[in-house]
């Protein structure tokens, strides 16, 4: 089973930035580690649904899901850290929630179903 371990999480004026990480280790039952899998960013707004954020690919290619975020956040993957990051600017009071993040093989989705694994997620508050 993959551990996945977010941190970063913060409180943050607006106009700010912060940078998410989400470090992963372990493998599945068949072998499968850390390069093998896309890697989703979500986030919880309060009182609201779970929705997907960013995801990047085993490969790397990155997908955005959610326009409010699209031009301000930007996603990553550093293979020899085992670690995805999550780059967010110029933050907003509606960006504030819990941010998670789960993988799911190879290839991204915006459904939270097709990921197996999760982390335990990390707050972003923004507020002045």
């Amino acid at each position: 089973q993959l551990q996945l371990v977010e941190s970063g999480g913060d409180l943050v004026q607006p106009g700010g930035s912060l940078r998410l990480s989400c470090a992963v280790s372990g493998s599945t039952d068949t072998g499968s580690t850390f390069d093998y899998f896309a890697i989703g960013w979500f986030r919880q707004a309060p009182g609201k649904e779970r929705e997907a954020v960013e995801c990047v690919s085993n490969s790397g290619d990155s997908t955005n899901y959610a326009d409010s975020v699209k031009g301000r956040f930007a996603i990553s993957r550093d293979g020899a850290r085992n670690t995805v990051y999550l780059q967010m600017n110029s933050l907003k009071n509606e960006d504030t929630g819990v941010y998670t993040c789960a993988a799911t093989p190879l290839y991204c989705s915006s459904y939270a179903y097709a990921y197996d694994d999760w982390g335990q997620g990390t707050q972003v508050t923004v507020s002045s």
